[in-house]
């Protein structure tokens, strides 16, 4: 595969990149209007519920843009981001504890409405952030007849289902992740992968010795290690497919 540098703002088009921000705006409208001085009179409940929220988006976004060079990276970020929801969920959960509410279970219409909304497929044109924007927004009317409400109970009870649906669909971006990863390795394998190649065309280009074993060009190394560490000597291109050496004062 390679190491591949593109385009890093693909996460634009991510279903889990749109609920984030979707659930970082009604988690900010909440709390500007639910979250008072009464309940929270240092602010540190409105700052950490907002702040929260507002890492589960940079983490989707800084992960999303590592993709095509790492990644690992990317779902370290995304596992994060992850982390972040769930502790959106525990201060919403918490509000509805404090306040002896009822929270929606499987089956409740309220509930399974939102359960069963999908999104839209974003379709942008060269403007993508003006476009994003607008889709974002549009996305977000779905869910407003119940993030809108003045019941903050109903509120937050529509925000704990958009947080169990961003939850799914990070556990799925993840297992895409794991499994891209499984067939094409690393950052670190395919940046040595890369170097190796590049290593070989360079042999070939020099007209180093060929391998005694495979034919193929043969590469400078060096022991790492044992009495005859530091030595130079002649391996073979295709290690460690090939073991083929050469000393190199050998013609």
């Amino acid at each position: 595969m390679g190491v591949n540098i593109q385009f890093s703002q693909s996460y634009f088009w991510l279903d889990s990149w749109i609920m984030a921000n979707i659930i970082q705006l009604a988690t900010q409208d909440f709390c500007d209007k639910f979250i008072d001085y009464k309940l929270d009179p240092g602010r540190r409940l409105y700052d950490q519920m907002v702040m929260a929220a507002r890492c589960g988006v940079s983490n989707i976004t800084e992960g999303s843009a590592r993709y095509t060079t790492s990644i690992e990276t990317e779902m370290r970020l995304l596992d994060v981001a992850r982390a972040s929801f769930d502790e959106v969920q525990g201060d919403f959960f918490n509000y509805l504890l404090r306040r002896k509410a009822e929270i929606w279970a499987i089956g409740n219409p309220n509930r399974e409405a939102m359960w069963q909304m999908r999104l839209d497929p974003p379709q942008y044109s060269n403007s993508y952030l003006h476009d994003a924007a607008r889709h974002i927004l549009t996305q977000k009317r779905k869910f407003d007849r119940w993030l809108k409400n003045d019941n903050p109970e109903i509120v937050a009870n529509a925000v704990l289902v958009l947080l169990l649906k961003e939850n799914r669909m990070l556990q799925s971006q993840l297992k895409n992740l794991h499994e891209a990863f499984m067939q094409n390795g690393g950052f670190t394998e395919n940046m040595t992968a890369d170097r190796l190649e590049a290593k070989r065309r360079q042999a070939v280009a020099n007209n180093s010795p060929q391998c005694p074993d495979c034919g193929k060009p043969m590469m400078r190394r060096m022991q790492k290690k044992g009495y005859l560490q530091g030595r130079e000597f002649w391996g073979c291109s295709d290690y460690p497919n090939c073991r083929g050496i050469r000393n190199i004062d050998e013609s």
